[in-house]
């Protein structure tokens, strides 16, 4: 499919201007987990589509821009989701393909500057000042970056390019979907200043409403109110910094780094669960979809944690960093058990249970450890195994036998919410 065909008719263009002096990008694809969703689903393309949990709990991940039009957006209860768009197609997220899209679109920018700066799965700030003699202008490397997203990942990005990250990343989003804006240096007071004061980085509800009261309603509004005015309103160093930025003066440079590396997986209860006998069960399916998607990744990992939300919303987490690395769901499973037995829970309504392993490295890198009386043939083997049934028959196949008689008419089965 043609780029035209996936563009809006209405998508934004380049915007114009001088990029001289404006080195950083801030890159955000369109609709990330909707867009890698409807890969596979071409025939969805033009049309409402809500990516979440189905169940009674779950909530919206993402929704392409025909059910955005409805009012859908992310983290929304998909019940709300429903009625608001229900002639929208409710798909089901696939983790493992988010992860490979996101490994994909940032090879791209590493291959075009090392100074990149990670936000999240589907976004990243880019320092090209480097690559400017190698690729050309700032904008052309924008457009560059776009057009091999679309031909290497077949999704769609939006790039904004400015002289300060603040600015690239509300030109980023002035330019959505699917479009590149530049906003030149002479010109960015004047982009700024119409802008809503919520605009600003740091500006939360909280503090929205504290300006609003201010009579402040534009970042213009607040750029004209004395600094002083500000610090005693807001604070010294919070008044400063929303001074500064509606000015656009931020002096922060991108900071590469490669984001904390983590595999999880979560679920909500259609109903309250205090039967311990039943998290358990939660437990070794969710260590048994982590340790899956470990080895499908090619990652080994150290700190094993739950998380635990009560019917009250209150959440805990447990954690615990065993000696070897691993990616054994069984391994997984026996911690994952440990620290929720250590909770002493004595029958406490829970709401939802996740398990996650962080501290990842390549499994390729790790000297597997000789260990004396070790069986030649373990429980790796036998999960791998398991993978390839999975791969071959669909996932589900072969599963623990604690979990054969409760898909799906279990009372508490439900859909995954969130990675």
């Amino acid at each position: 499919m043609s780029r035209s065909q996936l563009r809006r008719p209405d998508a934004p263009q380049q915007g114009g201007g001088d990029d001289t002096g404006c080195p950083v990008l801030h890159v955000d694809m369109d609709a990330f987990y909707a867009s890698v969703s409807l890969l596979t689903r071409p025939e969805l393309r033009g049309r409402p589509v809500i990516v979440g949990g189905s169940g009674t709990r779950g909530v919206v991940l993402s929704a392409t821009y025909e059910a955005r039009r409805f009012g859908v957006h992310s983290a929304m209860p998909m019940t709300r989701a429903r009625r608001m768009c229900p002639q929208a197609t409710v798909v089901e997220p696939d983790h493992d393909a988010y992860a490979r899209a996101s490994a994909g679109v940032m090879e791209i920018f590493r291959s075009v500057t090392s100074q990149v700066e990670p936000l999240a799965l589907d976004e990243a700030f880019l320092d090209v000042s480097g690559a400017v003699r190698r690729l050309g202008s700032p904008a052309t490397i924008g457009e560059l970056i776009r057009a091999r997203v679309h031909d290497e990942q077949g999704i769609t990005c939006s790039v904004g390019v400015a002289p300060s990250k603040f600015v690239a990343k509300l030109a980023s989003t002035r330019a959505k979907p699917d479009g590149l804006l530049v906003v030149p240096c002479d010109q960015v007071v004047a982009f700024l200043h119409p802008l809503p004061v919520g605009a600003l980085w740091g500006v939360g509800e909280r503090t929205e409403e504290q300006l609003t009261r201010l009579g402040l309603r534009t970042v213009g509004d607040l750029a004209h109110l004395p600094v002083a005015t500000l610090e005693r309103a807001l604070g010294t160093a919070a008044g400063r910094h929303l001074a500064d930025l509606a000015w656009g003066r931020d002096p922060r440079s991108v900071v590469p780094h490669e984001p904390d590396k983590s595999i999880g997986a979560e679920e909500t209860f259609a109903t309250d669960v205090d039967d311990p006998v039943l998290v358990r069960r939660e437990l070794l399916r969710l260590s048994e979809r982590v340790g899956a998607r470990l080895r499908a990744q090619g990652y080994l990992g150290r700190t094993i944690s739950i998380k635990v939300r009560f019917a009250d919303f209150t959440t805990i987490t447990r954690s615990r960093t065993v000696r070897d690395a691993t990616d054994v769901s069984r391994d997984v499973y026996a911690v994952a058990v440990a620290l929720f037995d250590a909770l002493a829970l004595d029958r406490a309504r829970l709401r939802l249970v996740g398990v996650r392993v962080e501290g990842l490295v390549d499994a390729e890198r790790v000297d597997e450890q000789l260990v004396l009386d070790a069986p030649e043939r373990g429980w790796r083997d036998a999960e791998e195994a398991v993978d390839r049934a999975a791969r071959r028959f669909g996932r589900g196949a072969v599963r623990p036998a604690a979990l054969v008689t409760h898909e799906p008419d279990d009372p508490v089965h439900r859909r995954p919410t969130k990675p």
